[in-house]
């Protein structure tokens, strides 16, 4: 059920509870898909449970907005939204992960275990966000959850494979970065020139397939 909520005079918050389970990715990719594209959507900005809508208040107001979405409603249902399954091919550790040390001792893990761990389950877009294409993952095992560093790094390699908090993602380009990095894929996840740019959408699957010392 979605809930309503005004966030400004030109903003509408919809949100499907309170916990990042599938069943509330899948109401916001849905919610979003609809909205895209309509006369008087300004921007929409997708979250782990809820979309805020911005909208030009000359064209579109909130109770129509509020009136659309109830509209179809049972279209934002609990079911889960079908997706695709990407394999991403992880260098894990050294140069290429070097928080995983950090991150695997934290969990009183060793760093072989922590790397079974991150690699065998099962991940889900929640959304994009941050920066193009940068995924936002449900799904890390819990005994590798881990807070951000204090302070962030002023450069995170794009394909760097991160976990900030409970959640995985993966930088798609050269940017500032405070998730703990734990391993790097070659995979280009972001390319302007490509249709479409990012290499992941919300309510894909998420596979980590570790990369054999020595090879490329």
């Amino acid at each position: 059920m979605a809930v309503f909520r005004a966030a400004s005079d030109r903003a509408l918050l919809v949100s499907f509870g309170e916990e990042a389970t599938a069943e509330a990715a899948a109401s916001v990719a849905r919610l979003t898909r609809s909205l895209e594209g309509l006369r008087g959507i300004l921007n929409l900005h997708p979250a782990y449970v809820s979309v805020l809508v911005e909208f030009d208040p000359r064209l579109r107001t909130h109770a129509e907005i509020e009136a659309q979405v109830r509209g179809t409603d049972d279209r934002f249902s609990s079911s889960v939204l079908p997706g695709r399954t990407i394999e991403i091919p992880v260098h894990y550790g050294g140069d290429f992960g070097p928080d995983l040390a950090g991150v695997a001792r934290r969990a009183g893990l060793s760093p072989e275990r922590a790397i079974e761990l991150h690699s065998s389950a099962p991940y889900l877009v929640h959304f994009l966000g941050f920066s193009p294409g940068f995924p936002y993952l449900g799904g890390l095992p819990p005994e590798l959850a881990t807070p951000r560093l204090d302070v962030p790094r002023k450069l995170a390699p794009a394909g760097s494979v991160a976990i900030g908090g409970s959640h995985a993602g993966i930088y798609p380009i050269d940017s500032p970065g405070g998730w703990r990095i734990i391993g790097r894929t070659p995979l280009r996840l972001f390319d302007a020139d490509a249709a479409p740019p990012a290499l992941l959408a919300m309510g894909d699957h998420v596979r980590f397939i570790p990369i054999p010392e020595g090879r490329p």
